[in-house]
């Protein structure tokens, strides 16, 4: 059983990164808009606000990074849509095929698109100045937490994905997510916040996540910020998948 669900979910795998290959707008535009970001931050209002650090694109990267998930998870739940609507499902099910492939089929398709996306606004962002001392060992945790974080939101997407009524109802569970990071640590430090928003931004998971990247990058202790974003990033990634397989079931049975 494991090895035909590898084998399937390969094939769909393909399948899916075809139709991406075939349609590169979609990683176009999943980083057009964090890009935008980073340059209306960095180059408008990067000069009135002090983070204490050397440069204000090496502070706001990380919240861009996660940004730049958040937009790019919102074509996973499109494409599940879509293949809903167009009976791929159904198809499949007639055929000799693992169940669960299919899911995770889409689930690694976001993945690899996302990292390219993540690849791209790095290299933007060295363009405008970011600079990092991290070393080899620092580099893979930033991507292990950033591949745990794609996979905990595409696991989220893969939900309205599947319930959604509307092509416009399966992508827009995103604009939240891609909120979130501006009541956290990434653009400002929360001490600059009011009470209540600062309370709220120092205890959820993108202040923790966006922390410990940022230590990571300038190659400082990264204490306890770490074990908490991994903790928020594997608690939302197992939830969300069993959310994700109980809909998938009802929706097939």
């Amino acid at each position: 059983m494991s090895k035909h669900f590898l084998g399937d979910t390969a094939v769909l795998l393909g399948r899916s990164l075809r139709h991406i290959a075939r349609s590169p707008d979609t990683i176009i535009t999943t980083v057009v808009m964090p890009i935008a970001f980073m340059l209306l931050f960095v180059y408008v209002f990067g000069g009135a606000i002090d983070t204490g650090s050397d440069s204000y694109v090496t502070y706001l990267l990380p919240g861009i990074l996660l940004i730049t998930v958040a937009s790019g998870i919102a074509y996973t739940a499109y494409r599940l849509f879509m293949d809903m609507k167009g009976g791929i499902f159904e198809r499949f099910q007639s055929m000799p095929t693992a169940r669960s492939s299919v899911l995770w089929a889409h689930v690694l398709t976001s993945l690899v698109a996302n990292l390219i996306s993540l690849a791209v606004v790095v290299l933007v962002a060295l363009l405008m100045g970011f600079r990092s001392t991290a070393g080899v060992s620092a580099w893979l945790a930033v991507a292990g937490i950033l591949i745990l974080f794609t996979l905990a939101l595409t696991w989220i997407a893969v939900i309205p994905g599947l319930t959604a009524k509307t092509m416009e109802g399966a992508s827009a569970f995103s604009y939240p997510l891609i909120f979130l990071p501006f009541l956290s640590s990434a653009f400002v430090p929360t001490g600059t916040m009011p009470g209540p928003v600062r309370v709220f931004a120092e205890h959820q998971p993108v202040t923790s996540i966006v922390n410990a990247i940022r230590a990571l990058f300038a190659r400082q202790p990264v204490g306890t910020d770490i074990w908490i974003a991994l903790a928020w990033c594997a608690g939302i990634l197992v939830i969300a998948y069993v959310l994700a397989m109980n809909t998938y079931r009802r929706r097939i049975s």
